[in-house]
């Protein structure tokens, strides 16, 4: 159970990050979550992020000439409260299971939904988080 997550590179310059959202919401896709990084050792900057059409989205920024990785993520509930990130970093310690990034769905609540890159470890942290009891995300995350 997985979700689609987005990821461009972009320069790093004033007004960037406004405009993938003007390309986004000018074709109707709505972001729910994303991570932005200019840490990249080539001074430009990457965009990981989820959208609720990820193939519309990745469709849409493809007609404006940006190159779109489109990969799986983990989509993982954990409690909104002081400790409750342990709730999904505690299992996939436990299961050896390398958190590349991590950040969460925009949103308010009772629980937070976070995004998990795990490279290729997707199965392994599915499985562990599965056994502690984890609410999981696929598809309906899109619809929230």
């Amino acid at each position: 159970m997985t979700v689609k997550q987005l990821t461009i590179t972009m320069v790093n310059k004033s007004g960037q990050l406004a405009s993938i959202s003007e390309i986004l919401g000018d074709a109707g896709v709505n972001i729910l979550a994303f991570f932005v990084s200019t840490a990249t050792g080539t001074g430009d900057g990457i965009m990981r992020f989820v959208v609720d059409n990820p193939d519309k989205g990745a469709n849409v920024l493809s007609g404006q000439g940006l190159t779109v990785e489109v990969e799986d993520v983990v989509a993982a509930e954990t409690p909104h409260h002081a400790g409750g990130l342990l709730a999904v970093l505690n299992p996939l310690k436990r299961a050896e299971v390398n958190v590349d990034y991590i950040y969460p769905c925009i949103q308010t609540g009772e629980a937070t939904v976070l995004i998990i890159g795990t490279s290729d470890q997707n199965k392994q942290a599915i499985e562990a988080l599965k056994k502690d009891w984890i609410r999981l995300y696929g598809s309906e995350l899109y619809n929230m």
